[in-house]
């Protein structure tokens, strides 16, 4: 098993984990029975008094980044709540697929929490730890400080986009103080965008140490939040610095990026990292089939797989090349990297879903031999009839498929391009520039989808990019902002999440192609055999309610300054 390469910030997180809670988070208030110091660990009074402590805390806001809200990294976890991904355990994410959440959702209640507790650790560095600058080498402050303060402000860019307005909180308060009403989405985008343009002068573009904020990360979330907010100067200007700093390149190899070797990835530009013994994630057990000791308790829809062109470019509906009955033959190359579609290898079997595969392939060295197939007609392993691929490396086949210590991408060049396409796309500024950033993507060596031609429209252009941020970037956390910010999730959610046929003697396949949309969404409504397509669940989507979580109500009942959003 291969494990992460970034050992000096890991040896570091080793050793403050341990110390952290001790040192770094005594209260904020200035009761006089809370005044009296600790003898055995510093408090806030005597914390930060020298490098090694502002380092040390610096790596406690760096471990917020670990959260798993329903067994998998937090910032993958949305998607399972998009049209392309559902979350088979019965759990709070469940709920807000099916436009069921409430004030008590315990999925959407603990990205609050867990958000402004990750931003109280840094307004705790920065409230605290400013004397150090005259203590200490000037620019090393600077950047460790820049590190914390990137952190602040990843969260707060995505309280803002799931809850709208929230509270702008950057000091440490008082008691008296903690009744903080709302701030206005615009004003705490507005504190982001300034934040990491200002911390961004005094990070390098690439870190000595893996895993740790730089400037290319930087320039990638303002051209992120920018592109959410249609800010579109911003996000195109900050991902055109990044990409005119030539320091990374589009990997070949678009599977590998999001396997062990993605640590060495030209393209990827930060990934969070994960060490055996110190903090894993269960990735393989979410998305590995029964037969490879998974749950896979996640699963795609028949509608993403059906959203992938084939490699004529065209749309299944309109391409001489798809077949209803070889339907995943001369497709999108990224189809396959991104799913385990029927009749494809996973780890030592041949996946197979129809409830007629009762016996399937295994590979035994290099020998094949029948075998019973689990996935056939196991209860919990068939439903959509496919799974995802993407961030497991089956090359190095998990011995515990619940703990993996495979470091996992959140920002990469591939993204970035996509933004800046978008946002000239929206400036109506359709140079050349635009076609080069989609063709990057689209041209490199293991995906060779045919180049978009010159002479498009705005809107045929902004209909391309949407189709390419769903294949690109698929299951990497984009999909659910994505239909939020186009504002077609009222359009794409709603009605049944379904699988694929999977009756008895059926033969297994769609009998025609769907009628796929401008954005890639398909339409079942010719196919003569869709009633036996599987049906997960119906789903719903109030417009009038939906774009926005609700605010928790254990903060309303703590926070009475604060206000709930409209239709909870």
């Amino acid at each position: 098993m291969l494990i992460s390469k970034d050992w000096e910030l890991m040896k570091k997180i080793i050793i403050y984990t341990l110390l952290i809670p001790a040192l770094l988070f005594s209260s904020a208030c200035n009761e006089e029975f809370l005044e009296r110091l600790p003898l055995d660990s510093p408090s806030s009074e005597t914390y930060f008094a020298n490098e090694t402590e502002l380092d040390m805390a610096v790596t406690g806001a760096y471990n917020k980044l670990w959260y798993y809200p329903v067994g998998i990294a937090w910032f993958l976890s949305f998607d399972f709540a998009s049209d392309d991904g559902w979350d088979r355990n019965g759990s709070d994410l469940q709920a807000l697929g099916r436009g069921e959440q409430n004030a008590d959702n315990g999925y959407t209640n603990g990205f609050w929490s867990h958000f402004y507790s990750g931003i109280n650790r840094v307004n705790f560095i920065t409230s605290e730890g400013s004397h150090l600058r005259q203590e200490m080498d000037p620019a090393k402050y600077d950047r460790l400080v820049g590190e914390a303060r990137f952190i602040r402000a990843y969260f707060y860019a995505y309280l803002a986009e799931l809850y709208g307005d929230v509270p702008l909180v950057i000091s440490n308060l008082t008691l008296e103080e903690s009744q903080t009403p709302r701030s206005s989405k615009e004003a705490v985008i507005d504190f982001v965008l300034a934040e990491l343009n200002e911390i961004k002068e005094h990070l390098p573009m690439n870190a000595a140490e893996k895993g740790r904020v730089t400037k290319g990360v930087a320039l990638a979330l303002i051209s992120r939040v920018a592109l959410w907010n249609e800010r579109w100067e911003e996000s195109a200007a900050a991902a055109k610095e990044l990409m005119d700093a030539d320091a990374y390149q589009i990997d070949p190899d678009y599977e590998g990026m999001f396997t062990f070797a993605g640590d060495n990835s030209s393209e990827v530009i930060m990934r969070i990292q994960y060490l055996r013994g110190v903090n894993t994630h269960s990735m393989p057990r979410n998305f590995l089939s029964r037969m490879a000791l998974g749950h896979s308790n996640k699963k795609p829809p028949q509608d993403m797989v059906d959203s992938y062109e084939c490699i004529d470019g065209l749309p299944i509906d309109e391409s001489p090349l798809f077949d209803p009955q070889s339907p995943f033959e001369n497709r999108d190359p990224r189809l396959n990297y991104t799913l385990v579609v029927p009749g494809s290898r996973l780890v030592n079997w041949i996946y197979e879903t129809h409830r007629d595969s009762t016996m399937t392939w295994e590979f035994r060295g290099d020998e094949m031999i029948r075998v019973p197939n689990i996935e056939a007609g196991h209860a919990y392993a068939s439903f959509t009839g496919y799974l995802y691929r993407k961030h497991i490396d089956v090359a190095n086949y998990p011995t515990d498929v619940g703990s993996t210590d495979q470091n996992l991408t959140i920002f990469r060049l591939g993204e970035v391009l996509l933004n800046y396409a978008e946002a000239k796309v929206e400036l109506n500024q359709l140079d050349e520039t635009v076609y080069e950033a989609l063709n990057a993507i689209r041209g490199r060596a293991s995906v060779q989808m045919p180049a978009i031609e010159m002479g498009k429209t705005q809107t045929e252009l902004r209909n391309i990019v949407r189709k390419e941020r769903r294949h690109e970037l698929g299951i990497e956390g984009f999909r659910y902002f994505d239909i939020r910010r186009w504002k077609v999730a009222e359009e794409v959610m709603p009605g049944p999440y379904r699988g694929r046929v999977n009756r008895y003697g059926d033969g297994g396949w769609l009998a025609e192609a769907p009628m796929i949309d401008e954005i890639g969404t398909p339409s079942y409504n010719n196919i003569s055999n869709a009633d036996e397509m599987v049906v997960v669940e119906t789903r719903a989507f109030d417009p009038n309610r939906d774009y926005l979580w609700p605010i928790p109500r254990i903060e309303l009942e703590t926070n009475t300054a604060l206000t709930q959003n409209p239709g909870y």
